[in-house]
């Protein structure tokens, strides 16, 4: 590791981003083998909520319109979630799993849970719980910058 911390952390991340498209393509292929492994976070963050507006997942995923319809469609094909209408504007669908699409993702969950325990068994719990409330310190500080990387 360098001297400066921040050009330490950039390194850092670099490599835990591909690590974790490593992982993500294992975890999609584990859901269905068809599934585009750019699809799981959506499948991830749908997991968080019984049904989401498609404007509302615009947002937390940050993706244009276009991209969404296109993984929403996949995903539908799939078997793996369902539009609905939404009862308080019929202009708008509510996107959520399936049941099928929701007990895919448990498994894959466990499974990777089970697996970062193992990982992290040496760790104190104390340090494991500091490292989770430092990344969501900065997942919040961050969620407002851009993705450009000039801005």
């Amino acid at each position: 590791m360098g001297s400066d911390p921040i050009t330490d952390l950039e390194a850092e991340f670099a490599d835990i981003w591909r690590r974790g498209r490593i992982q993500m393509r294992a975890r999609a292929r584990a859901i269905h083998p068809r599934l585009d492994p750019t699809c799981y976070p959506l499948l991830v963050l749908l997991s968080r909520h019984d049904a989401i507006r498609m404007s509302d997942l615009l947002s937390d995923l940050g993706l244009e319109k276009s991209t969404l319809t296109r993984q929403i469609d996949s995903v539908v094909r799939l078997r793996l979630v369902e539009r609905h209408p939404d009862p308080d504007d019929a202009r708008a669908r509510l996107v959520a799993l399936t049941d099928e699409g929701r007990s895919r993702l448990d498994e894959v969950a466990t499974t990777a849970t089970a697996v970062w325990r193992e990982r992290l068994s040496r760790w104190n719990p104390d340090d494991v719980r500091q490292l989770a409330d430092l990344l969501h310190r900065l997942a919040v500080d961050t969620a407002d910058v851009s993705s450009d990387p000039e801005e």
